[in-house]
């Protein structure tokens, strides 16, 4: 199957679900010939994990099409902050208060406003990015209140080797218990488990593209 062929059928498993669902195809190590057919498609939310990556590959199709969106999903360098301002539109990976403080102070800069999703780091694993759930309200409060930064919900990625459902399960909760309205959950083996757990924006990359060399 082709990479639209590919997108198509995960649409339609996703429009299957539910109506309300971002598709964020995630184009890392992908070049634009790549993607362009879906571009041409008509899609217009894309993730990307790696800063540089990101501008190199869509500084020129960003001015040419406003209307795609950039979602950075990769673990975030202070000092790449001014940068994601400028490409992106949506971070899926804050989850600290300097960061946050970071895009605060970057984003009255250059008069622009970006979607925020918290990343939890809802297995508790030591080598993973995110923030600790005990954290999650305060820090929520903090970035909404005293930052009046648009935190649109919480995202994670449950550990690998475990049934993803309780952990889907559980930022679903956390989620409603900070009163917010959207989660990132679900990558290309588990999208489907975790729109049936309330998710309504999925990362899908290897599905649409195939495996990364």
């Amino acid at each position: 199957m082709s990479i639209v062929e590919n997108y198509k059928s995960i649409i339609s498993k996703i429009n299957h679900l539910s109506n309300k669902v971002t598709l964020i195809c995630v184009t890392k190590t992908f070049s634009l010939d790549v993607i362009k057919p879906l571009v041409d498609n008509g899609h217009v939310h894309f993730g990307e994990n790696k800063v540089q990556e990101a501008r190199n590959k869509w500084s020129e199709l960003l001015k040419l099409n406003p209307k795609i969106n950039l979602h950075m999903l990769g673990k975030i360098q202070s000092n790449k902050i001014d940068e994601i301002v400028n490409i992106f539109s949506f971070v899926h990976s804050l989850d600290n208060e300097k960061n946050s403080i970071k895009f605060n102070e970057s984003e009255k800069k250059f008069k622009k406003k970006l979607n925020y999703f918290i990343q939890v780091n809802i297995g508790n694993e030591l080598q993973k990015s995110g923030i600790q759930i005990s954290l999650v309200k305060d820090f929520v409060k903090f970035c909404k209140k005293d930052l009046n930064l648009n935190i649109l919900g919480l995202m994670c990625i449950p550990p690998f080797n475990q049934k993803p459902e309780f952990f889907f399960s559980m930022l679903h909760e956390l989620n409603k218990e900070c009163d917010l309205n959207n989660l990132s959950m679900g990558m290309s083996s588990d999208y489907e488990l975790a729109i049936k757990n309330g998710s309504n924006y999925v990362r899908v990359g290897s599905s649409i593209f195939g495996n990364r060399s």
